[in-house]
């Protein structure tokens, strides 16, 4: 028998571990296995975890909380390409998350990833790793380090990438870098044009969306317009706009087209090759809102230049502009009325448009969206600028009463904007009636109000406009329009005030105007704007003189000076010399202070009263039968009851036409009849017949003087010694006048003794009526004289020589008729004495 040998079994080395299969259940144990040295086991936990981040935001939450970034940020650099490929998709997955992009910032992934974009790299890698870079990209300083770092380059160089998923994501990280203007410049210097217009072919629209959403934004630079025109890129976007299958492109399409439609050579180029015609014919028949606005969009901001304005014109581009007027979406509405008024810049635009524009957009005035009224009434503006058949053509589509109503807008453009409109209408048209008619002054108390600089400007540039008519002063005046407009007198914008000053110069036509001017504190805050160097200007120093030149009590008041052209009027009353800051009173709140023994307020007033018809005839009567002149006390008296009787009739007429008039009307009316009026002072009504009568039909302007100087001093007492003058009590027999009439203000023609004063204000008043020039200047000390001027006659020997007027000063007190040579001692002799 052969001998058993014992086969003996081999054991493994007491240092190699046997494979340990482990099912983990938990996110958190494949955490931990990142920190693991095995390759293998760090590529399965990383697949792990894309999985589960895959599912849902949640989970990437979850891996944030339990470290995973941390680990995962020192494998994407790991040197087994598996591993680097699992962490990066990992990474790539993850940073959707906002928390996630976050943490990746701070740990500042950016220059691993951009070095994972090599081309002999792995396409997933590639993938993920340009996914990532998209997510971030999002934020500012991410793309800066992108740039810093030289990202661009390789992302430009994915676009040519045979995987759909890389191109997508690099042109969507592009997309995001090009945002910024700094980005934009540097693609265009690595090249990307090419590339990007040939993703225009791919066969995936994501793609191609996210292409020409680039190509809008880098196509804003006139570097890159040029570009895109040398390498036919023009066309296409042209082709894509004829292809009815790429309609889901045409929106982006425009928008570049659109760029470049605002660059000269590249507008010209288009048109060389017939896009131009192409492109307006697409829009013509284009029913899409987004397409119809955006292009509406380009081609407003491309007509800011007059070479484009010229060709789009050429290309007639205003009836493409039209048709899409017609549409029922706002947001085109909008677009093309603001493109219409950059066309108007184009005189034969201009013209083009308004004919079929205007009443298209007239309609638009009562759209109850106020971004389409704005946007109308802006058009609108641009087309009546200039144009007088325009403006006309607003009138006859029946503009004027939807643009009075647009004062009432929400948006402070669209006020703007009417007011520019309707103060053209009125300016270049014979439409002012017709707006007054509207209530334009009432509809512009508003914008006066308004805190808006522009609007307050245009409204009050609209007020002097207006205000030329005593219809529309007083109806301003009634709807309470002077207050705010006053109040924009201390407005800080230098153009509100210059316009308000000309309003108020406007307004101050007429005499119950000025004074309510006055009383709501126009004339102190003009007298301050023009005491500082910077806000005084020829505006305000003239709405001062017109306020009180229209308002000549106050102004002797203040300025204690009357010139010729200041002529007296009925209602004048002379309170004295009002102190600076102190307001300045009415004649009916004079009227109603009790007696008190400061000075007597003189007033004026030559006119018959319809309160005292009966002592105007037993005036007249008195007056004519003095005279023995029965015919004509006959003639007088027939015309003084045709008068009434007329006046009776139009009464009874009027309130026929209002018997359904409303209270509060009613009430404005019996206000009105119930303001304070002086009596009629008839003593002054016989110094002017008298004077009528015997100095008017003298020869000379001299012997008027002369003559009017005696008769007012005759008047007022005599004529006084100069040694004697502090005996002339007149102060007593003003006070007994006072006393008579239990009243301060006395009626001039009431006064027999009277001093310098006096009698230089009875000389003016009666001057002016016969039309004798004369000044009114108020000295100190109770004095006051007139100045004259008169031509003195040829020298001797020298016949037909025509001297210049020399200035007197009329002497009233001591020699009654004297004249005194204005600048001699004589002269500041009678005003100091």
């Amino acid at each position: 028998m052969g001998k058993k040998v014992k086969k003996e079994v081999e054991s493994p080395p007491k240092d190699v571990f046997d494979p340990l299969l482990i099912e983990s259940k938990t996110p958190a144990t494949a955490v931990l296995m990142l920190s693991s040295p095995e390759t293998q086991v760090l590529a399965k936990a990383c697949d792990a975890l894309y999985k589960y981040a895959s599912k849902d935001d949640e989970n990437k939450v979850t891996l944030l909380g339990l470290g995973a970034l941390e680990h995962l940020y020192k494998l994407i650099s790991h040197e087994d390409p598996i591993v680097r490929r699992n962490a990066i998709m990992v990474f790539g997955i993850m940073a959707s998350n906002r928390d996630v992009k976050k943490l990746l910032r701070e740990l500042d992934v950016t220059n691993p990833l951009i070095s994972q974009l090599a081309p002999d790299e792995d396409v997933v890698i590639h993938e993920f790793a340009t996914l990532c870079l998209a997510h971030m990209a999002v934020e500012y300083t991410t793309k800066v380090k992108i740039y810093e770092q030289g990202g661009l380059e390789p992302l430009i160089r994915l676009l040519g990438s045979p995987d759909p998923d890389v191109q997508k994501n690099s042109v969507e990280c592009i997309y995001l870098l090009v945002q910024d203007f700094q980005n934009r410049a540097a693609v265009r210097e690595l090249n990307v044009i090419p590339p990007l217009l040939e993703l225009l072919e791919s066969e995936y629209p994501v793609i191609q969306s996210l292409a020409l959403q680039t190509l809008e934004v880098i196509s804003k630079d006139s570097e890159t317009r040029i570009i895109l025109g040398e390498r036919n890129g023009l066309d296409c976007l042209l082709k894509i706009l004829e292809t009815n299958e790429f309609s889901d492109l045409h929106v982006e399409t425009l928008a570049v087209l659109g760029n470049c439609l605002g660059d000269v050579h590249t507008l010209q180029l288009l048109q060389q090759i017939g896009g131009l015609k192409k492109l307006l014919s697409f829009l013509r028949v284009s029913t899409v809102p987004d397409i119809q606005k955006n292009a509406a969009k380009a081609i407003a901001k491309a007509a800011g230049d007059s070479d484009i304005r010229k060709i789009l014109h050429e290309e007639e581009v205003e009836k493409c502009l039209l048709n899409l007027l017609e549409t029922d979406s706002d947001e085109v509405k909008v677009a093309v009325s603001q493109a219409i008024s950059a066309m108007c810049e184009n005189v034969d635009s201009k013209c083009a448009l308004g004919l079929q524009g205007i009443p298209r957009l007239v309609q638009l005035l009562s759209s109850d969206n106020e971004e389409v009224k704005e946007a109308a009434v802006t058009a609108l503006a641009s087309l009546t600028a200039a144009s007088r058949g325009n403006a006309s053509a607003v009138a006859e589509a029946e503009g004027i009463e939807p643009l009075v109503n647009t004062l009432n807008a929400q948006r402070d453009g669209a006020i703007v904007n009417a007011v520019t409109v309707l103060t053209t209408l009125a300016m270049q048209g014979p439409s002012g009636v017709s707006i007054q008619s509207r209530g334009i002054m009432s509809a512009l108390t508003e914008p006066l109000r308004s805190t808006n600089s522009q609007v307050q400007s245009k409204a009050a540039f609209a007020v002097a406009a207006f205000a030329c008519d005593a219809v529309a002063r007083t109806e301003l005046r009634d709807a309470g329009g002077l207050g705010p407009l006053v109040k924009l007198l201390h407005s800080k914008n230098e153009e509100v005030r210059r316009n308000a000053c000309w309003a108020v110069t406007v307004c101050a036509s007429d005499e119950r105007t000025a004074v309510e001017l006055c009383s709501l504190g126009a004339l102190d805050i003009l007298e301050e704007i023009n005491l500082s160097t910077k806000r005084k200007s020829k505006f305000s120093e003239v709405a001062l003189e017109k306020i009180l030149d229209n308002n000549l009590s106050h102004k002797y008041s203040r300025m204690g000076y009357l010139s010729s052209s200041n002529i007296i009027t009925n209602g004048f009353y002379d309170c004295g010399q009002i102190k600076p800051g102190a307001k300045f009173l009415s004649l009916e709140e004079l009227s109603m202070q009790e007696l008190t023994d400061r000075r007597a307020i003189i007033f004026i007033n030559a006119k018959p009263q319809e309160d005292h018809a009966l002592d105007t005839i037993l005036y007249l009567k008195s007056r004519f039968l003095s005279s023995k002149n029965s015919l004509e006390f006959m003639v007088f008296m027939c015309i003084f009851f045709y008068i009434r009787k007329g006046k009776g009739k139009k009464e009874e007429e009027k309130s026929k036409e209002v018997t359904d008039i409303t209270p509060q009307v009613q009430e404005e009316i019996n206000l009105e009849n119930s303001l304070w009026l002086p009596p009629p002072d008839f003593t002054l009504m016989d110094y002017i017949y008298d004077v009528s009568k015997t100095i008017l039909p003298l020869t000379t302007t001299r012997e008027q003087v002369v003559a009017l100087a005696q008769f007012v001093a005759d008047r007022m007492g005599g004529s006084v010694e100069r040694d004697k003058l502090h005996d002339f009590s007149w102060e007593l027999h003003i006070s007994e006048i006072e006393f008579e009439l239990k009243s301060n203000i006395v009626p001039i023609g009431r006064i027999k003794k009277g001093t310098f004063y006096h009698r230089a204000l009875l000389f003016k008043v009666i001057a002016d009526r016969i039309g004798i020039g004369c000044t009114l200047v108020r000295g100190r000390y109770n004095r006051a004289w007139n100045e004259v001027k008169l031509v003195d006659d040829s020298p001797k020997g020298i016949a037909g020589l025509l001297l210049p007027p020399q200035e007197y000063i009329v002497d009233l007190m001591f020699k009654p008729g004297f004249l005194i040579k204005q600048g001699s001692a004589k002269a500041d002799q009678y005003k100091r004495i």
